[in-house]
């Protein structure tokens, strides 16, 4: 988006945005000379933008006059549902938020706290983001143009402090690592503490949570947060309290499911069963699963674990309530071709793989079945390390997942 976003704020531009975002922003893109009064190229850039906001970011998208930043900052930028549970996370007097980027956290932030300051490098997103606050009803957001470790030297000791590091490095490639990201949490670990009671970092899904807690030092609380069954975000609450064994809250905002709440002692001491395959398996939410709450899922829910490494599950009467995915067993078949497509007359399955070795591509050549269907084939390990396949069928719950 270049210099002249501004063009965007016009009531004209904005009517026209509206009237063509359900479009195709490639095509509109081509048609300049149709439109001499009109920007195209940004507005065409906008349209995508508010098409991806449409449901990410639906208050946003309800508002009049927003400016959507740049594609790759909606990308990366939280979704209306992450940022408000962030924002019932904290709360108190001053808060900065070190990485504002798009605005969206430093909005529902802010909600929690009586003064917010945003600071941004970029100065195109800072303009924008500001403009949007103002749009938004919170004009009495301080935005501040600059470095995140220049401000934080000459902040005032604050409540909160927030980062969401980029997580790209000089190549435009994806990183993960703290270390690799910027600004680098860990280096700036002991000035964030100087100044903030607690500081909350969100960092990527791909980052081992263990290895976070080693570098972070001082976790407090870590909430593995999903939507729709998809991990969107870990965030890491950091006080100068050192916890030795911190909480970890794994929830999916979309499910009914209260948060599974436990430490990783917890997860090392509970005493769960194994248990060949019965009547229903279920398969537990991506937050749990990247929480690594393996054990206590299974003790929590009264439920038996296929194998020491296969994180399914299983028991005879149906738990209507647990968080993830519930299947019928019909029945448990070798791996072998002829057995299934007797199994299967429509050759046609949706086949997932957990602990098994094979892919799910080299499963389905193997099998010469097609993806799809309402059947669901899991291709797994039970016990005694032997390969087998569960032919299923889906249980809807109040806790049901699509994808």
């Amino acid at each position: 988006m270049a210099n002249d976003w501004t063009a965007l704020c016009q009531p004209i531009v904005q009517q026209f945005i509206r009237e063509h975002e359900r479009g195709d922003p490639y095509q509109l893109a081509l048609q300049a000379k149709k439109h001499p009064d009109i920007p195209i190229q940004l507005v065409a850039r906008q349209i995508q933008a508010r098409q991806k906001a449409k449901k990410k970011l639906p208050e946003w998208y309800q508002a009049e006059g927003i400016v959507f930043p740049p594609l790759l900052s909606m990308e990366q930028c939280s979704s209306e549902a992450t940022a408000k549970y962030k924002s019932g996370l904290v709360s108190g007097k001053t808060a900065i938020d070190l990485t504002g980027g798009s605005g969206v956290d430093t909005y529902y932030l802010n909600q929690s706290f009586e003064e917010f300051h945003y600071v941004e490098q970029n100065l195109q997103l800072a303009e924008i983001a500001r403009y949007n606050f103002h749009q938004l009803g919170s004009s009495a957001i301080q935005t501040h143009v600059g470095d995140a470790k220049a401000f934080l030297t000459s902040a005032s000791p604050v409540d909160l402090i927030y980062l969401d590091p980029a997580r790209r490095d000089d190549l435009n490639q994806k990183v993960f690592r703290l270390s690799d990201c910027s600004p680098d949490v860990t280096q700036l670990l002991s000035q964030l503490m100087e100044k903030a009671d607690k500081v909350l970092v969100k960092a990527s899904p791909m980052l081992d949570i263990n290895q976070a807690i080693q570098d972070l030092d001082l976790v407090q609380e870590i909430h593995v947060v999903a939507v729709n069954n998809e991990c969107k975000e870990v965030l890491y609450l950091l006080s100068s309290q050192a916890i030795k064994d911190p909480k970890i809250c794994a929830v999916d905002l979309t499910s009914d499911t209260p948060p599974l709440t436990f430490t990783r002692r917890e997860e090392t001491e509970v005493r769960i069963s194994f248990a060949e395959p019965q009547q229903f398996i279920y398969e537990p939410n991506t937050a749990i699963l990247k929480a690594g709450a393996f054990r206590t899922v299974a003790q929590r829910w009264q439920l038996a674990k296929l194998h020491p490494n296969t994180h399914l599950y299983t028991s005879e009467k149906l738990i209507s309530d647990f968080p993830g995915r519930t299947f019928r067993l019909e029945a448990v078949l070798p791996y072998r071709k002829k057995e299934v497509q007797a199994h299967i007359p429509s050759k046609k399955a949706n086949i997932t793989t957990r602990n098994f070795g094979d892919s799910v591509a080299t499963v389905r050549k193997k099998l010469g079945l097609r993806d799809g269907g309402d059947t669901y084939l899991f291709a797994t390990r039970i016990q005694n390390k032997q390969q087998a396949l569960l032919l299923m069928q889906k249980v809807r719950t109040n806790n049901y997942y699509e994808h």
